[in-house]
């Protein structure tokens, strides 16, 4: 399947995607937002990937809603808003939920729905030049692309009150101080250093990537018996799998395991 506004390419259990709007900064409108939807859809279902790298082509990564395209909308604005967010949340909801891991490498500036879709991912690295801005209240509107239930479990509430209320600019140094991201890597070799992990993260046991991720999402609303009982569910369940007895057996025999996503 062809995609009007991102590239995508699948080699060796590793899709890479990027955003590619360049000479619009990579802005997201309806098209973007339905092709994002049909890609992760297809990133969940599509057992030889593995984990998906995701991120933005020319100098930035996105520059966030396509204010422009909106203005268009006129009348129409609050019902075309709707159907875009249906389309992005659900990209951001197969992105959460699938197996394979998500690596997002922030090459620019990650403004609005950029920041929102930045800060969702499993493993964030960014460039020393990228920058990191809510910019939603800038503009007179309020965050949507999961950014309010990512960002204060990553930070916490009252720096998540000052990003969104104040539009503070975040340098990548200070991103990762704060826990938004997990690395900051010089420009020229973000991609290298993002594709090595993505690569590693393909090679890995995706079952046990995908029972991690699921976990993870629950822990904030599950009481701990509730999250107990499900990691004693999950670790039987990954033990009996062809994924968990190789692991277990190459940890035995002191051998490198060969997982195959299993």
């Amino acid at each position: 399947m062809a995609y009007e506004t991102l590239l995508f390419e699948v080699s060796d259990g590793l899709a890479k995607i990027s955003l590619n709007r360049p000479d619009a900064a990579n802005s997201l409108n309806g098209v973007m937002a339905h092709d994002l939807m049909m890609v992760a859809i297809r990133c969940d279902e599509d057992p030889d990937i593995r984990a998906v790298l995701l991120t933005g082509t020319g100098k930035m990564f996105c520059a966030g809603g396509d204010l422009k395209t909106f203005h268009g909308f006129g009348e129409d604005m609050g019902a075309r808003l709707k159907e875009l967010t249906i389309y992005l949340h659900a990209a951001t909801s197969r992105f959460s939920r699938m197996n394979p891991p998500l690596v997002i490498a922030v090459n620019g500036i990650a403004a609005g729905a950029g920041l929102s879709i930045a800060i969702s991912g499993d493993l964030v690295l960014a460039a020393e030049s990228a920058m990191f801005t809510s910019a939603y209240t800038a503009a007179g509107l309020s965050p949507d692309g999961s950014s309010t239930y990512f960002m204060p479990r990553l930070i916490g509430l009252r720096r998540s009150q000052e990003l969104m209320l104040t539009n503070r600019r975040l340098s990548a140094d200070e991103a990762v101080e704060w826990g938004l991201i997990n690395r900051v890597v010089e420009d020229e070799k973000l991609m290298e250093e993002a594709e090595s992990l993505a690569r590693d993260m393909a090679s890995g046991a995706t079952g046990a990537y995908g029972a991690v991720k699921k976990m993870l999402t629950e822990t904030f609303t599950n009481p701990l018996e509730t999250q107990m009982e499900i990691e004693a569910r999950y670790i039987s369940e990954r033990a009996t799998s062809p994924d968990g007895r190789e692991g277990v057996d190459a940890f035995v025999k002191k051998r490198k395991p060969d997982f195959k996503g299993e």
